[in-house]
């Protein structure tokens, strides 16, 4: 059996709070591989989400939350072991910032300790189009270990509602977390 996973989720303000949703959907319902879900959401990651969602659910998961400055948090260490972290939407200013070492927050901390830990960053871009800045800001963190995932979908599972699409992405993301789930797998029978 693989050990349990630690993972720490971080939520910026970038538009596409339905990704965040279904990842912590997803999480709750692959608990028994997940030892431990952390998370920071900007101020601005709520508000987003408010809008764009119409709720306040995030307040609803089991997940241990974290203000967007507490250093004392266990993973802006790299003691406390944390194997993943997603960024989930990731606003470009949040990847400027980790691509060019600026940790004046708990999410930049904490990404920073995963790339020095060597362990796994993922990076889920939310905008477009990308400009220069913004592409070499992610060959910068691809060269330090990181994993850019844009959050484009895919349409070969032949989605038909707005969490069918957004959902390709999120299970993108799990299988790049090595977490075992019902995914769609292109050549394979459904």
């Amino acid at each position: 059996m693989k050990k349990k996973q630690k993972i720490v989720i971080a939520v910026t303000g970038a538009s596409g709070s339905i990704y965040a949703k279904l990842l912590f959907d997803k999480l709750v319902s692959l608990h028994e591989q997940i030892e431990k879900v952390a998370v920071l959401m900007s101020d601005n990651a709520k508000i987003v989400w408010e809008k764009e969602l119409n709720n306040k659910d995030y307040e609803n998961y089991p997940f241990q939350f974290y203000n967007k400055m507490d250093f004392m948090a266990p993973f802006a260490s790299g003691s406390a072991n944390y194997q993943t972290m997603i960024i989930c939407p990731c606003s470009m200013g949040t990847m400027g910032r980790i691509a060019n070492g600026i940790s004046n927050d708990l999410t930049t901390r904490a990404a920073d300790v995963i790339l020095k830990e060597r362990r796994k960053l993922i990076v889920v871009a939310r905008e477009t189009p990308y400009n220069l800045i913004h592409i070499n800001n992610m060959k910068i963190i691809t060269e330090a270990g990181g994993i850019i995932c844009p959050a484009t979908p895919s349409f070969y599972s032949q989605p038909t509602t707005i969490n069918e699409v957004a959902i390709t992405v999120v299970d993108r993301i799990l299988m790049l977390c090595g977490l075992d789930a019902d995914f769609y797998r292109w050549g394979e029978a459904q």
